[in-house]
């Protein structure tokens, strides 16, 4: 039976009168005392010893005014060990496009990604300069309307259609 306050040990509450306190006293003496109990006899002792200090002060009534205020002052140390120091706490932003700095594993990605496109890049001009390729082919529409004397628009605006002048042949093969 081990309690915390003389209150506990009574089994009682806080603001109880002189009487619950002697009738609450009465009750635990008699399942504690080393005459009526089945524990060893110093543990008896000891129990009913601790039972009898917490009646005398609590049935003294300037004795536990006194106690009173040493566990009110117990709790508040309680309390103020419990509750986290204030902590410096940034209130979240609520602005629009505000974005938290990159970590140092998305640097990495970012530059691996940078890395692989440039291999990339690299090797396709690699591979085309070796085999011979050009790497700047213009468009077959383009070098007609560059090497023409005219341009195709002053044909259109002067009534001549530039489609007959111009004519291609398919790329298929015609009747298949």
């Amino acid at each position: 039976m081990s309690a915390s306050t003389h209150y506990e040990r009574l089994g009682v509450d806080r603001g109880v009168d002189a009487e619950t306190l002697r009738r609450a006293f009465r009750r635990r003496s008699k399942t504690v005392h080393p005459d009526t109990t089945t524990l060893p006899a110093e543990e008896a002792a000891r129990q009913f010893q601790l039972l009898r200090e917490a009646y005398v002060q609590l049935a003294d009534p300037s004795l536990r005014r006194i106690y009173d205020a040493q566990l009110i002052q117990q709790d508040q140390l309680w309390q103020q060990r419990l509750t986290p120091p204030p902590s410096h706490v940034v209130p979240p932003s609520t602005a629009i496009g505000e974005r938290r700095p990159l970590s140092g594993g998305e640097w990495l990605s970012l530059l691996m990604l940078l890395g692989a496109l440039l291999l990339c890049l690299s090797l396709g001009v690699g591979v085309a300069w070796s085999r011979g390729i050009e790497l700047q082919v213009q468009p077959s529409w383009l070098v007609a309307e560059q090497t023409q004397d005219e341009p195709l628009i002053r044909e259109v605006l002067d009534g001549v259609d530039a489609s007959s002048r111009n004519s291609f042949k398919s790329a298929f093969a015609s009747g298949s």
